[in-house]
């Protein structure tokens, strides 16, 4: 089962080596889910460092400078992603390979996102792993570097190594990372504030080969979702989705640890958290918009969920 709350994580060091002609819409979408995490969490869950091999600025395909934090040498941490996308094979030098091979031993994980896992096979890091890459250099991949388990899949993680296969699915990945290392509740949150498929009814896609979100968690989160002044019974969204009560209670406490009335819980106050914080409605009208006929109720609950009251929030908020 999957675990719902994490309250002591430890901060997770990521860093992303980038190569010219890196994609930045695949760059946004792994940072971004992280700043969102530490954002709604209220502290610092992840940080995270731009590098390059030589220490020099890399730049994108739409021609978006970056000038690293650092170069690869000089850094350590929990993850390092391999960014490369564009004409990523004249990468493949000793330097860059070498990097790579010494960096295995100073990051806890070693990833490559796009064309990132053809530099992590290309430096041996792979070998009778488990990988995906962008499904256009799928093909080449695998008759390059036959030692490696080439999967079309959108994302695979394998013990230590992790490859995605482009920028939608960096930021699927990311999701389900936050979900791991922090717990399916912020999780979904940041979901809903990227307004994510996830919990927009979208058919659930081949991810990891592991568990993967079904369909009918899926719709049930999307009706949840679009349901949040006026909820509907849980028995309601089972039987809208096709699924019987208790079934898909055990769907949603496997996939993401908790039961359907708890994660119901969360969005609704998920929505009063950002009526407090984002306006000046009393807190009875917000306990309306979330779905609560009596305030004294929804402060309960607001409490119980955040550590705080309402106007407690709002006050600290400023």
């Amino acid at each position: 089962m999957q675990d719902w709350v994490k309250d002591h994580a430890a901060v997770q060091q990521v860093d992303l080596l980038l190569f010219d002609d890196f994609s930045g819409h695949c760059l946004a979408n792994t940072v971004e889910p992280m700043r969102a995490a530490n954002t709604l969490a209220g502290r610092d869950l992840y940080a995270w460092r731009f590098l390059t091999v030589d220490g020099g600025s890399a730049t994108s395909s739409a021609g978006m400078e970056v000038r690293p934090h650092a170069k690869l040498s000089a850094c350590r941490g929990d993850m390092l992603i391999a960014l490369p996308s564009y004409r990523y094979q004249r990468f493949a030098n000793q330097d860059v390979l070498r990097g790579l091979r010494a960096g295995a031993s100073r990051y806890q994980v070693m990833a490559g996102f796009d064309a990132g896992a053809w530099l992590l096979a290309a430096a041996g890091l792979l070998d009778g792993r488990r990988a995906t890459i962008h499904w256009e250099e799928l093909p080449g991949f695998a008759e390059d570097f036959p030692q490696v388990q080439a999967k079309r899949l959108r994302h695979v993680q394998d013990g230590n190594r992790i490859t995605c296969s482009g920028a939608l699915a960096a930021f699927d990945l990311m999701m389900e990372l936050i979900g791991q290392t922090q717990g399916q509740a912020l999780r979904l949150e940041v979901a809903a504030l990227f307004m994510s498929p996830e919990i927009g009814g979208a058919q659930a896609t081949p991810t990891s080969g592991g568990l993967a979100r079904s369909g009918s968690v899926a719709r049930a989160l999307g009706l949840m979702q679009s349901n949040i002044e006026t909820p509907l019974s849980i028995v309601e969204i089972a039987r809208q989705v096709g699924r019987n009560r208790k079934d898909l209670e055990q769907r949603m406490k496997a996939q993401l640890g908790a039961t359907p009335q708890a994660i119901y819980r969360r969005l609704r106050l998920i929505q009063a958290r950002k009526l407090v914080l984002e306006t000046e409605l009393s807190v009875a009208e917000i306990a309306l918009r979330a779905g609560y006929e009596d305030p004294s109720a929804m402060t309960r609950a607001y409490r119980q969920e955040f550590g705080a009251t309402p106007r407690q929030m709002r006050f600290e908020a400023g």
